[in-house]
């Protein structure tokens, strides 16, 4: 402690800040400065590694004494800097457990529409009890930090200006919902089932904070049919009761970023995977959506987008490696989604919300009612754009006729049968001036049609995309990564007005030596995902892994952009 403190005078001392300037530029309150640098208080990993490299440009020394964190942890997420986080499989063990106790009463299917909601109050209830706990380091105890917390909530503060990102009032906190704090209930509004009692928290909720409206309280607990509950106290006791484990705590940095969308993917999978498939539930992997952040190295302050978004997780990757490549930036990332499936969309709110993230989420079908526009004719367009859309969707041709916003005739002509090229064409429509996409397809996406003697759409609509050099680079990904196929996936790399070095260049990669094997799924290492962005920022052949091609090899290949073609690589995996 005493070595940190004296980290932070010497920092103070070298770059010549009072306690207050330092705070604004390590984005940190003074008291929390004050605290560090008078020994009562320590850092959090990020924070110290924030002025650690204050101090390497300052030409300091950092604290090397410092003991290593040798706390347990899951396998290192890139772009993640918690110490500890519950694994894949401690999830699935709990989510397995709170679904043990409902069967038997719901159908299977069923089994999310209670669990999900149940599951959303705990993560508010532990992020909640983490902003009290980063307030009271603030300003000295946990009971002042309560009070200020409950005085503003019955204020008019704006919500960029208040203490915590999510107000939880005392009667919906999971230590009163699952009995182990009493609360004293008006006797005209005290519950008289758990049920209902679980009813009552997610409308004050909601009360609270009208952001989460149609997001939490969709489900009555209490509902009865034919005079019967729907489902019983005790099956939602055992849900509590599961969640209330010690080892099951969701705070900040007790999960991944994204822990809601993959526990909707796990009980989707497991439960009512015929249904998830059908609706093309493809739900992106963690390393992929940071590979897809790494590509796109977004600066503070852009607007980005996800047409497809489920739920908000490519969205939440961008912000954090945001952070990663500009720590001492307090400008954020204004990030947009639009989802069409009901459950994916409250799951989108929920996490943009949780994680505090400037921007907007909404409902509904991207290529029929594209909701972000600049009038009626015209759509938002922005600086970054990322997505997984549904792979092979199928449209009626009418879909595509008579577009209001001039996104297939005008850019290539309309596609017919699968839409992978329709989902670029909104895509494109979509990026400002110098914006750049990062968009994951199946695979066939790039090649189908080429050496075809037929007219093909599809390869006409990639011959307008090069020969408006659009395309600025392809990465085929490996096998069995997607956990609703095998297949492997490329990442189609999009840019608006390229920099002179890759005009008329396209950068291809096959990855698909760069993974683990897992079980049941493959997944990419951090050095893989590494290895895969510097390929494609620096553009230099590497033979059968890189190989930039420039537009009229593509012509020659009758515009196939397969890497694969271009950088082949027999090697069979480890």
């Amino acid at each position: 402690m005493e070595d940190f403190a004296t980290q932070i005078s010497d920092l103070r001392s070298k770059l010549q800040l009072s306690q207050e300037e330092l705070a604004t530029r390590l984005g940190v309150s003074f008291a929390t400065v004050n605290r560090w640098e008078s020994g009562k208080s320590k850092p959090q990993r990020a924070q110290r590694e924030a002025v650690e490299r204050l101090l390497g440009e300052a030409g300091g020394e950092s604290d090397t004494s410092a003991p290593p964190d040798t706390s347990p942890t899951t396998r290192r997420r890139r772009g993640v800097s918690h110490s500890k986080v519950l694994g894949t499989r401690s999830m699935e063990q709990m989510l397995w457990d709170a679904a043990c106790s409902i069967r038997g009463e719901k159908d299977a299917p069923k089994f999310k529409d209670y669990i999900l909601p149940l599951l959303f109050i705990k993560r508010l209830s532990d992020v909640f009890d983490d902003e009290l706990a980063r307030l009271a380091e603030q300003f000295g105890d946990r009971d002042t930090a309560l009070a200020l917390v409950e005085e503003e909530a019955t204020g008019t503060t704006q919500p960029g200006q208040r203490l915590v990102r999510l107000y939880i009032p005392p009667e919906a906190r999971w230590s009163v919902l699952s009995g182990r704090v009493p609360f004293d209930w008006p006797a005209d509004r005290r519950p008289r089932t758990l049920g209902e009692q679980i009813t009552l928290t997610t409308r004050a909720i909601v009360r609270h904070n009208p952001g989460l409206a149609g997001v939490i309280d969709v489900v009555d607990f209490n509902e009865t049919r034919n005079g019967e509950r729907e489902i019983s106290d005790a099956a939602l006791k055992g849900v509590i009761e599961t969640f209330s484990d010690p080892r099951y705590r969701l705070g900040l940095h007790d999960v991944e970023p994204d822990f809601l969308g993959r526990c909707y993917e796990y009980l989707l999978r497991k439960f009512a995977e015929g249904s998830g498939q059908s609706a093309g539930e493809f739900f992106t992997p963690t390393e992929v959506g940071f590979l897809m952040a790494e590509l796109l190295r977004p600066r503070p302050g852009e607007e980005c987008y996800d047409f497809a978004c489920g739920s908000f997780g490519l969205l939440v990757k961008l912000q954090l490696v945001c952070r990663r490549l500009d720590p001492l930036s307090k400008l954020p990332l204004r990030l947009y989604g639009q989802e069409l499936q009901a459950e994916s969309y409250a799951v989108a709110c929920m996490n943009r919300i949780i994680h505090d993230m400037q921007g907007e989420v909404v409902r509904g079908d991207s290529i029929r009612n594209p909701k972000f526009r600049d009038g009626d004719a015209r759509l938002k367009q922005f600086d970054i754009v990322v997505a997984n859309p549904m792979w092979n969707q199928p449209f009626d041709s009418d879909v595509y006729e008579n577009d209001p916003f001039g996104r297939f005739e005008e850019q290539g002509g309309a596609t017919a049968g699968k839409a992978d090229w329709a989902w670029l064409q909104h895509t494109l429509a979509t990026m400002k001036e110098g914006g750049r996409a990062a968009v994951v397809l199946d695979t066939g996406a790039v090649t189908r049609g080429s050496g075809s003697k037929n007219e093909d759409r599809e390869r006409s609509i990639r011959r307008w995309f090069v020969e408006h050099d659009c395309v600025d680079g392809v990465i085929l990904l490996p096998e069995n990564l997607f956990y609703n196929t095998t297949a492997a996936g490329v990442i189609v790399v999009l840019r608006k007005g390229k920099p002179k070095e890759r005009r008329g260049k396209i950068v291809l990669v096959n990855a698909t030596q760069e993974f683990k094997k897992g079980s049941p799924k493959n997944y990419l290492t951090e050095e893989g995902i590494r290895r895969i962005a510097e390929a494609y920022i620096t553009g230099l052949d590497v033979p059968a892994f890189v190989r930039a091609i420039r537009t009229e090899d593509v012509l020659a290949a009758d515009f196939n952009l397969s890497p694969y073609l271009w950088a082949p690589d027999d090697r069979v995996p480890a």
